[in-house]
C-alpha cells in the first residue's frame, strides 16, 4: 500500500529538518535500510533511512526546509494508484501557502516595523549565529519569508557588514577598512582599534615561517622515542634527597681529580642497581635478562639532537675512571667521533638537566632497558634535622620504569637506596 515518507524527528526540540542530498531517483526500487536523503538540523546532519521497501513513486520535496511529519515523498508497488495521495499533498500545500501569504511581505521591501517577519527556526538560528540583523533582509521565500540562504547572501555582502556609528567615526580616523574586519557579529568601537594595533603590529614583527627537513639523528630519535612510549608501559617516581655529603665529597675530591655530580651519580647507581637487577634488566620475548654488570648511558645534549655514549662495567670502575670517560665520550659525541660500540649495549640511563634549573621531568626510556634517571636542580631548602629547622641542598630524582618488570615496590625500594647512598656516599665503601 503506497504511503508517504515524512520528514523524521530526529531530537526531542527537533521541529524542521533541512532535506538534502537524495540518494535514490523517483522509479528506484527501495528496500528496508537503504539511505533516502541526508536530514540537517542547527546542530547535526543525519542520513535518513528506508522503513519500507517498494518503488519510488514520487518525491515531493527535493531539497529545502520540511517541518517534522511532513511529506516529501511516496512510495508504494509500481501499480499502485497514488493520486489520492498527491491529492492530499496539494491541498496541504494550498493551506501552507495561503497561510503565508496572509501577512503578505513583498520581496522588494522589507517586513514593516514592528510587523511579524516570516523566518524558519533554522534560518533564525543561523542569523543569530551570523549577526545577521533579520529586520533588514529581504526574503525571497514563499510569501517574503526569509530562507537561509538570504540570511548567507545577505551576510557574505561586505557593503552590509553591520557597523556601530562609533566604530565609524573611528575607523575613519585611523584610516581603517571596515570590510578588512572579520567578525560575524556586529563590528564595534575596539574591534577597529584592535585591528588597526594588529596591522601596526604585523609591519614591525614581520613574520617568516621556514621548514627544514629533519635531520638523520632527530628522525632516529623520534622513532626510537615514539617506540618507547608504545612499548613499555610506565610509571615515574619521584624522590628528593639531601645532596650535602654528595657536594662535600665532590669538593674532598678536587684536589685529586675534578669530578661531576653526573659522575658520582654513575658509580652510585651502578652499586644500587646490582641491589636491584630488575631495573638492569630487559625483556626479550617472554624472557627477562637480568646482569651482574652495569653499562651505564649517560645522555648528552647536542645542538641538533640527543645521543647516549655507554659506560661499559661503570659497577667495577673508580670515580676517576668513570670522569674520564664520560668527558672522553662527551667531546667524542660533539665532534661525531662516538663509534657504534660506544652507543650500544646500556643497560640503564641517566639523563641530567639540572644545569637548566629543571626542578622535576618524566624522561623517557632508553629501549631495550626497562628504566631511566632523571636528575634535576639542586635548590637551597628548609628542613627540619633533629628538630631544628636547617637549609638543605635537596635534588629532586624522576625514576621512569617500564611496569611490565617493574613493579611499584621494586622501584619505591631502588630510590630508597639511592637516597641512602647518595645522603651517605661513604657506605659505597663497606
Amino acid at each position: 500500500m503506497a504511503e508517504y515518507i515524512v520528514m523524521p524527528k530526529m531530537g526531542l526540540t527537533m521541529t524542521e529538518g533541512f532535506l538534502t542530498n537524495w540518494k535514490k531517483s523517483e522509479g528506484d526500487i527501495i528496500n528496508t535500510g537503504d539511505v533516502l536523503f541526508d536530514v540537517e538540523t542547527d546542530k547535526l546532519t543525519n542520513s535518513y533511512e528506508a522503513k519500507s521497501s517498494g518503488i519510488l513513486r514520487k518525491i515531493l520535496v527535493q531539497e529545502g526546509t520540511v517541518n517534522v511529519l511532513e511529506p516529501v515523498a511516496i512510495i508504494g508497488s509500481s501499480d499502485e494508484d497514488i493520486s489520492d495521495l498527491l491529492k492530499k499533498e496539494e491541498t496541504v500545500d494550498a493551506v501552507a501557502n495561503k497561510e503565508i501569504k496572509a501577512p503578505s511581505i513583498a520581496q522588494s521591501e522589507a517586513p514593516a516595523a514592528g510587523g511579524r517577519i516570516k523566518i524558519s527556526p533554522r534560518a533564525k538560528k543561523i542569523a543569530q549565529d551570523m549577526g545577521v540583523d533579520i529586520s533588514i533582509v529581504v526574503g525571497t521565500g514563499p510569501g517574503g519569508a526569509i530562507t537561509e540562504d538570504d540570511i548567507k547572501s545577505f551576510a557574505e555582502k561586505p557593503s552590509q557588514k553591520k557597523v556601530s556609528p562609533t566604530a565609524l567615526i573611528v575607523a575613519e580616523q585611523l584610516d581603517v577598512d571596515t570590510n578588512k574586519i572579520q567578525k560575524e557579529t556586529r563590528i564595534m568601537k575596539d574591534d577597529v582599534i584592535k585591528f588597526k594595533l594588529s596591522e601596526e603590529l604585523m609591519k614591525y614583527a614581520s613574520p617568516v615561517e621556514t621548514r627544514a627537513p629533519m635531520t638523520t639523528m632527530r628522525k632516529v630519535i623520534a622513532k626510537r622515542m615514539l617506540e618507547s612510549v608504545q612499548i613499555s608501559p610506565t610509571v615515574n617516581y619521584n624522590l628528593k634527597v639531601d645532596t650535602t655529603a654528595m657536594k662535600q665529597l665532590k669538593e674532598d675530591l678536587k684536589e685529586t681529580v675534578k669530578v661531576s655530580y653526573t659522575d658520582i651519580l654513575v658509580k652510585i647507581v651502578s652499586m644500587v642497581l646490582l641491589e636491584h637487577p630488575l631495573l638492569n634488566s630487559s625483556i626479550e620475548g617472554n624472557e627477562i635478562i637480568t646482569r651482574n654488570y652495569v653499562n651505564m648511558g649517560v645522555a648528552v645534549a647536542l645542538p641538533d639532537g640527543l645521543l647516549v655514549p655507554v659506560v661499559k662495567y661503570a659497577n667495577v670502575k673508580g670515580l676517576k675512571d668513570i670522569s674520564k670517560e664520560i668527558i672522553n665520550l662527551g667531546q667524542k659525541a660533539k665532534n661525531n667521533e662516538l663509534t657504534t660500540d660506544e652507543l650500544t649495549g646500556g643497560t640503564f640511563t641517566i639523563t641530567n638537566i639540572g644545569m637548566f634549573g629543571i626542578e622535576s621531568f618524566t624522561p623517557i626510556i632508553n629501549q631495550p632497558e626497562v628504566a631511566i634517571l632523571g636528575v634535576n636542580t639542586i635548590e637551597e631548602e628548609a628542613r627540619v634535622v633533629d628538630g631544628e629547622i636547617k637549609i638543605k641542598p635537596m635534588m629532586n630524582l624522576s625514576l621512569t620504569a617500564d611496569h611490565r618488570v617493574v613493579d611499584g615496590a621494586v622501584a619505591a625500594s631502588f630510590m630508597a637506596k639511592l637516597k641512602q647512598y647518595i645522603e651517605k656516599p661513604g657506605m659505597l665503601l663497606l
